[in-house]
């Protein structure tokens, strides 16, 4: 299973300061689960001239655009470019990749964001994993906990596969777009280059290159 992963069906771009640690994982979401320790070592080499780095281990690249009234808890990582506005919560174990945008409102929680992807509107991205360009629209929200509170199961093509984790969010991958006011249901994946339709509420697995009408109106791009 683990070259499952590393075939780039979930990243081929691979662009994140953090993408390292996710490629020796056996399943990506498992980085989740020590997401707070190593960001402070990650943080630690990043370049001084750079980087401003605040108390409680919060690494602000100083070319990033930070609204006043967003509140940042730390261990977090924010790149260069990176425009976090009005109103914007990230509580903590959060990596926010470079050219981001982090939206009025939105709330981050223990996720990894991979470059350029964005979250600008009321989103809540709750222990998940954006890849590189994905676009959550308005309202979006990636449940991370299940009504029972128990453990998280991962629906995957070859069977399914427990997470571990009884807080999970979904794993989406490069260039996905995630259409307004869905939610995606805990442990939920998604292929690259995938679109959700709005108002979608997705559970399980999506298949890359494909279109997402409802679960069972899944069709591939031509």
């Amino acid at each position: 299973m683990n070259n499952y992963f590393d075939t780039g069906m979930l990243f081929p771009s691979k662009r994140s300061v953090i993408y390292k640690y996710i490629e020796k994982e056996r399943y990506p979401w498992m980085i989740l689960s020590y997401l707070k320790d190593i960001i402070p070592e990650i943080g630690k080499a990043l370049p001084s001239e750079e980087y401003e780095k605040r108390d409680g281990n919060i690494y602000i690249s100083k070319s990033s655009k930070i609204s006043p009234d967003a509140q940042i808890e730390g261990p977090v990582i924010i790149c260069p470019n990176v425009e976090i506005r009005k109103g914007a919560f990230i509580r903590g174990s959060a990596v926010i990749g470079y050219g981001c945008v982090v939206g009025n409102s939105t709330e981050i929680k223990n996720s990894v964001l991979f470059d350029e992807s964005k979250v600008p509107h009321y989103n809540y991205v709750g222990d998940s994993i954006l890849g590189f360009g994905a676009h959550l629209g308005a309202g979006v929200i990636l449940s991370n906990l299940k009504s029972n509170k128990s453990e998280v199961v991962v629906q995957l093509p070859n069977g399914s596969v427990k997470s571990g984790l009884k807080k999970l969010g979904s794993i989406i991958g490069d260039n996905c777009e995630i259409g307004c006011n869905s939610v995606l249901n805990p442990g939920t994946i998604i292929e690259k280059n995938t679109d959700i339709y709005p108002l979608s509420c997705v559970r399980g697995f999506v298949c890359g290159n494909s279109i997402y009408k409802s679960n069972n109106n899944v069709i591939l791009k031509k």
